[in-house]
C-alpha cells in the first residue's frame, strides 16, 4: 500500500487561505491518521488508564468539544445551550461512558465542519479580535485557529501513544 505524504507536504488544500493551511493540515492530518487507529480499537481499551495518564475516551470528548468550542468562538458566536451541556457531560465523561462509535462520529463530524469552516474565513479577518470564554478572554481569530490546532493534535497524540501502550500490553 502506497502512503501519501503527510498532508503539509501535499501542498494546498484548495478553498483554504495561505496563511491558514497549517491549520487545515494539521486538522487533516488528525482526521488522516487518528480515526483510523481510533475504528481499530477494542470498545474496553477507551476506559484504561496507564499511570496517570486520562483514558482515550477523556481525550477523545475533550479535544472534540474542545475544537467546537474554539470554532464557535472562531466565527464570532457565544457557546449554545447544548454545547454548554456537552461540556458538562465532558467533564463527567469518565462516568458516563458514552461508546467508542458515538465519541468517533462526533470527533469525525467535529473535524468535518472545522474544515468547512476554514473554507469561510477571509485573510483579512484573521486579526479581528474574539473573546473566549464566560469571561470573554482576549482573543483573535488567528490564535483561535492555532490553538484548535494545536490543541487537537496534542490529544490525537496522547490517543495514539496510549492505544500502543494498550495494544502491546494485556
Amino acid at each position: 500500500m502506497t502512503r501519501l505524504p503527510e498532508p503539509w507536504l501535499r501542498g494546498p488544500i484548495p478553498g483554504i487561505e495561505p496563511l491558514l493551511q497549517p491549520v487545515a493540515h494539521a486538522l487533516t492530518g488528525v482526521i488522516e491518521d487518528l480515526l483510523p487507529l481510533l475504528r481499530s480499537l477494542d470498545e474496553s481499551a477507551i476506559w484504561k488508564t496507564a499511570g496517570a495518564s486520562a483514558p482515550i475516551g477523556y481525550h477523545l470528548a475533550h479535544m472534540t468539544g474542545s475544537l467546537d468550542r474554539l470554532m464557535t468562538y472562531v466565527r464570532g458566536d457565544s457557546l449554545s445551550q447544548a454545547q454548554w451541556d456537552a461540556y458538562a457531560i465532558e467533564q463527567r465523561v469518565v462516568e458516563v461512558r458514552p461508546s467508542l462509535a458515538s465519541l468517533i462520529d462526533s470527533l469525525s463530524a467535529t473535524l468535518d465542519r472545522a474544515i468547512r469552516d476554514l473554507h469561510q474565513i477571509p485573510p483579512d479577518r484573521l486579526l479581528d479580535p474574539r473573546g473566549v470564554g464566560r469571561a470573554r478572554l482576549p482573543s483573535n481569530v488567528l490564535g483561535l485557529l492555532v490553538h484548535a490546532a494545536e490543541h487537537t493534535v496534542r490529544h490525537a497524540g496522547q490517543i495514539s501513544t496510549l492505544s500502543h501502550v494498550f495494544q502491546e500490553s494485556p
